[in-house]
């Protein structure tokens, strides 16, 4: 059973890893600051380097995110119930991975710790502590990284315009290959490849925006571009030291196995999972949000920073993807490039997030306590 419960704890950081870790670099994608593989690149080192300091920080943040209050303390010790809520918190998230939706691993959790608990105790659940730390978070912080994307974007325009930065008008000149009807004796026409000279002028979709100017002395765009990394990933590593714990609590149950190295490989399986397979959620988060260029990625990342900092200092229980989309979608509203079919879709992920992992792990409870 401790096995199964050590390989369910891994599946579970493997599809917290490629749910999770692109979502604080989405807007370095996004706003084509970088590429893909760079994106993800950075997004793993800094993942991973916020994992590693979780082992040192391990003592305080496992209590927090052991799962007590919920369900009874007795219950949290029982790896049966333990390997249930990894199960069907990892299978919940690695739907919602498979099928491009960036979910919050906090609430897939609460989720299964809840149908697994109702399976074992019934009433004994702790619904206040469902309702503080699931439906409050999802309703305040998205409002809340809403409303500061869209400030924080504000604020960084008007002291763009008035230092004098422009943004750039750009030119895309290039040779695309068509295919032509040609004539041929006989009045037949055969389809050639030609190539044609081709120029596109100020096409968001195609062009790249930067900026025009020197802050400080420096490239205004450079200086930019800098900035964006730094707050990748400063979102990256603080989602690091948070989410580790967080899986690795499970594994308290297990006397037998000393919890920094399950701390180690919650952090290689989060790694692993997001460069396998996250590139469906990159795709949601960095495009199917709202467009955005470089300044407008920056502004978005500042805030899910800011308040993602501010809710771990307070100890308030937000979801940093939440903080994310909701920061975002802050810049979409602003800049009026919001895809609201899009964000639809993502917001109805979050209200089956709950059920599903309840659903899910209290099955599986049943299961491996009556088969």
């Amino acid at each position: 059973m401790i096995l199964l419960l050590f390989l369910a704890t891994c599946f579970l950081a493997y599809s917290n890893g490629a749910n999770d870790n692109f979502k604080g670099v989405a807007s370095l994608f996004g706003s084509r600051t970088s590429s893909y593989r760079t994106a993800i690149s950075w997004a793993t080192v800094t993942t991973f380097a916020g994992s590693v300091a979780a082992i040192f920080l391990a003592q305080a943040l496992l209590k927090k995110f052991s799962g007590k209050g919920l369900v009874p303390d007795a219950l949290t010790a029982s790896p049966s119930f333990l390997l249930a809520v990894a199960f069907g918190a990892g299978a919940t998230v690695i739907l919602a991975t498979l099928t491009g939706f960036p979910i919050s691993t906090t609430h897939g959790l609460t989720g299964a710790l809840a149908g697994a608990g109702l399976v074992a105790v019934g009433g004994q659940m702790n619904f206040g502590a469902l309702g503080k730390n699931f439906v409050l978070p999802l309703l305040l912080s998205p409002l809340l990284a809403v409303a500061a994307g869209a400030v924080i974007y504000l604020v960084f325009r008007f002291a763009r315009l008035h230092a004098g930065v422009t943004k750039e008008l750009c030119v895309c000149a290039g040779v695309e290959r068509q295919v032509l009807p040609m004539p041929q004796p006989g009045g037949l026409f055969v389809a050639q490849t030609i190539p044609q000279f081709t120029v596109t002028v100020g096409t968001e979709a195609v062009c790249t925006q930067r900026y025009a100017g020197r802050l400080l002395g420096m490239s205004a765009g450079r200086l930019v571009d800098g900035f964006h990394f730094l707050s990748a990933g400063a979102v990256s590593f603080a989602r690091g030291v948070n989410d580790t714990p967080k899986i690795a609590a499970l594994l308290l149950v297990a006397s037998a196995l000393d919890i920094r190295w399950g701390l180690v490989a919650v952090a290689v399986a989060m790694a692993v999972g997001g460069l396998l397979n996250a590139k469906k959620v990159a795709e949601t988060m960095s495009y199917k949000i709202t467009g955005m260029n470089p300044g407008q990625g920056f502004s978005a990342n500042l805030a899910t920073a800011l308040l993602v900092t501010t809710a771990s200092v307070h100890g308030l229980p937000v979801s940093t993807t939440h903080v994310s989309v909701g920061a975002l979608l802050g810049i979409g509203v602003t800049t009026r490039q919001a895809k609201w079919k899009s964000v639809l879709g993502v917001l109805l992920s979050w209200v089956v997030t709950l059920p599903c992992a309840a659903v899910i792990s209290g099955l599986g409870y049943w299961l491996v306590t009556h088969v």
